[in-house]
């Protein structure tokens, strides 16, 4: 009888520093974020370690004491991985690597690493490929000489020891040969873009991980990979849907995240220009995370960045099954109602009130609300085909029954 195989997670410790920009609290919730990409990418956090630091440490970003107190820990527990939440610069690296002798992998490096796991397709496979040797390039001093006692696991799915341990000039040809690769790719996707037609162009934004393809499914009526993970999905998929007698384009999109890698950015450049192109956005937004808020404000800073952000845009608070405000006793006198313990309806009468009939509240898995959702959507699509196709107006209703 065969035994069940198990999936085995590589244990890792995570490590987070307190300053003026972050304080504790942000640092627990970079940290939670830190441990879910971990998990993503296959590994167990058995531990965390913090240090308050006004000026980080140019050698290790932490300071020796801590440095000590996290060896000990790594020598004791048969740790693989120390993952740092903030970008490493390549001699600090270099350093911590020397004293803990392990794998030294920074949040930009985990986040590659989740997308060399994630690419399905040949170009999202060259897009992170670029992108993970943009990283490396400046790390290539020392980094392959203890790699003989590393055996894969969580930042080793980049490109091989034997294509990077020669030289400089090899991963700079490599680079300039995937750049050119890339832009023939480009200007194929480019032609395929405008092969489309005149039909109006929507596309699904948003952090990664709130819904957008659970959406995608159920408005599209398609099976587009959807899992309760972090970046799900890489590749843009486009499909044509049809609202009431109304057609039109569908894109969702690679989810953003908060401190996401330059060189994710660049190399995904084609991949966001479904994005600048829409003329529709849908912002989605997991309401039911604490902190949405600052998902909603790194998304619009990525928009801002690809210069999306003034597109006509429809917020989309997905996941109201799974919305849960904080209670308080009616006779606690003493604790405070933050927005933690706000209902639904008390948040529409926030700042929420000032995007009027452009928020939406749905659940995708649980197809709750989505007849206000289609029809909201059919009546945003028809105005932009109007105005562009005045001349065929009639064929679009200005009222459906979605019921």
């Amino acid at each position: 009888m065969l035994e069940k195989k198990t999936t085995e997670y590589e244990r890792a410790v995570l490590i987070g520093v307190i300053n003026k920009d972050q304080n504790e609290a942000k640092v627990t919730e970079y940290l939670d974020e830190l441990e879910f990409l971990t998990f993503t990418a296959g590994g167990e956090v058995t531990q965390r370690f913090t240090q308050r630091m006004e000026v980080p440490n140019p050698k290790t970003l932490i300071g020796s004491g801590k440095m000590e107190e996290v060896e000990q820990y790594v020598k004791e527990n048969d740790i693989g991985s120390v993952i740092f939440d903030d970008e490493l610069s390549p001699a600090q690296q270099r350093n911590i690597e020397k004293q803990l002798r392990c794998k030294i992998i920074d949040r930009t490096s985990l986040i590659l690493d989740i997308f060399a796991q994630r690419a399905q397709t040949s170009y999202a496979r060259t897009q992170v490929e670029l992108a993970q040797y943009e990283y490396l390039l400046p790390r290539l001093t020392g980094l392959w000489t203890h790699l003989e006692r590393q055996k894969g696991g969580i930042g080793m799915r980049g490109p091989g020891e034997t294509e990077i341990e020669t030289d400089r000039r090899i991963v700079r040809d490599r680079i300039t040969l995937l750049k050119k690769k890339l832009t023939k790719i480009d200007r194929q996707m480019e032609t395929q873009r405008g092969n489309r037609g005149a039909l109006v162009r929507v596309a699904l934004v948003g952090y990664t991980n709130v819904g957008k393809s659970t959406l995608m499914n159920v408005v599209s009526k398609s099976e587009v990979f959807a899992e309760n993970k972090l970046f799900a999905t890489l590749d843009t998929t486009v499909r044509k849907v049809v609202i009431g007698n109304l057609p039109f384009l569908l894109s969702d999109t690679v989810g953003f995240i908060r401190k996401l890698p330059t060189q994710l950015v660049e190399s995904f450049k084609s991949t966001l220009d479904e994005v600048r192109e829409a003329d529709l956005l849908l912002h989605v937004v997991d309401i039911s995370h604490p902190q949405f808020e600052e998902h909603i404000a790194s998304v619009n800073k990525i928009l801002d960045e690809i210069k999306s952000a003034d597109k006509k845009t429809i917020m989309v608070f997905n996941k109201i099954d799974q919305y849960k405000p904080e209670t308080i006793d009616e006779d606690d006198l003493v604790t405070e109602r933050t927005a933690a313990h706000f209902t639904i309806e008390d948040w529409k009468k926030t700042w929420f009130s000032k995007i009027g009939d452009r928020a939406l509240f749905i659940s995708a898995l649980n197809k709750e609300n989505l007849d206000e959702f289609r029809k909201r959507v059919y009546d945003e699509v028809r105005d932009i085909h109007v105005t562009r196709f005045p001349y065929n107006n009639f064929l679009y209703p200005e009222h459906l029954d979605f019921q």
